[in-house]
């Protein structure tokens, strides 16, 4: 396809509402993935903190 003009490129022979529409929703998914990515990161680091620290806590205890 060829375009004349932005405005006929963004309106995509029509289907600029569907093809700009999934692009956003696309988008959108993948940033919510990214930061549900982080955020499980973070959690498992700390739980990883925790248990670092009970078992230093019990060889410690064990030892004495």
């Amino acid at each position: 396809m060829s375009w004349g003009s932005l405005e006929g490129f963004l309106a995509m022979g029509g289907y600029g509402f569907y093809v700009w529409g999934s692009y956003a929703v696309t988008a959108l998914l993948l940033a919510a993935e990214v930061l549900w990515l982080r955020r499980r990161r973070r959690t498992i680091a700390r739980r990883l903190g925790l248990m670092r620290q009970i078992l230093r806590h019990d060889a410690n205890e064990t030892q004495a």
